[in-house]
């Protein structure tokens, strides 16, 4: 009798242990869970893999790229079905701490060797963000939207790999998405063929990949769009300008009414050009990107 007690047993734990799972460890609802380290991935994530999977992008109060994240917040990437990075040396946290690297994807790999080095190096800071600088790789990557479309590439296929079944359907949505992407770097093109070689300046270092994709002179100072420059910073402005007559002036956001104001006084429209790392309080990534093209279509002079 014992023994066969015993033999039951074994039968019933052999059993449960050749059992296939109902659900990849790490998921919720049975849907694979996506962090991204920045909203642009993020979009590109959840219109890409749709219904199939749960896209995680954290609340940052500030810049992603320069993001501490705390102990949970690790936890929380390390236990993601696939965790979605930009490259570029963008958030560096990622290199200091143990991410799975089986489930981590460098969507900027493909074209890692038309990186932009930089050397600006004056610390400053972004709201409630750590002083930083702009030294090193410019990470801004996906203003060029070309790129952009590789990163996007970059995901559908980690997707692929990650819910095999449903490859259609992850390809039909990748393939709305690159024509809206397409869409946009056309019209870009065209805005930016009436621009031609006319001088632009950026209120900060972060269109250098826009600047080479769409063949533009932007020379750039390190100002915040809610904090008026001191002395040193009209200067910095003045001194590009003498050999750089700049009549537009791109912004990540809308700059004070009073730092526009001076700026008109001195010949120089100011225009919002919205990386969109964050997510926006309004609409998403597409309808500001949309929005950037609109405002620099209104900037650039007729032909």
């Amino acid at each position: 009798m014992i023994q066969k007690m015993i033999l039951v047993a074994v039968s019933v734990v052999f059993f449960l242990a050749c059992k296939p799972d109902d659900k990849v460890p790490g998921e919720k609802g049975g849907k694979p869970q996506v962090f991204t380290v920045n909203y642009p991935l993020a979009y590109f994530a959840n219109r890409i893999g749709g219904e199939w999977i749960t896209v995680h992008f954290p609340e940052i109060n500030g810049d992603p790229a320069f993001w501490k994240p705390e102990a949970k917040d690790v936890r929380a990437f390390q236990g993601a079905n696939l965790i979605l990075l930009n490259g570029a040396a963008y958030a560096k946290w990622t290199t200091e701490t143990s991410l799975p690297e089986s489930k981590t994807v460098n969507t900027s790999a493909s074209f890692r060797d038309r990186f932009i080095e930089v050397d600006e190096i004056v610390p400053h800071q972004h709201g409630k963000d750590i002083d930083h600088s702009h030294a090193g790789t410019a990470f801004t990557t996906w203003l060029d939207l070309k790129q952009a479309e590789q990163q996007a590439t970059a995901i559908r296929d980690a997707l692929i790999k990650l819910l095999p079944n449903s490859e259609r359907a992850i390809n039909n949505n990748f393939t709305a998405l690159q024509m809206d992407l397409q869409a946009l770097d056309t019209e870009l093109r065209e805005i930016t063929d009436k621009i031609g070689n006319a001088s632009l300046v950026g209120s900060h270092p972060i269109y250098q990949y826009f600047a080479r994709c769409y063949d533009l002179q932007i020379r750039s100072v390190s100002w915040e769009p809610d904090k008026m420059p001191d002395a040193n910073g009209w200067a910095a402005l003045a001194a590009i300008r003498k050999e750089h007559p700049s009549k537009i002036m791109l912004w990540e956001g809308e700059p004070y009414k009073a730092i526009a104001r001076k700026l008109r006084e001195q010949g120089v429209a100011s225009v919002v050009l919205n990386p969109c790392g964050n997510r926006p309080e309004e609409g998403d990534w597409l309808s500001v990107m949309r929005g950037n093209v609109s405002r620099l279509s209104m900037a650039a002079p007729e032909k």
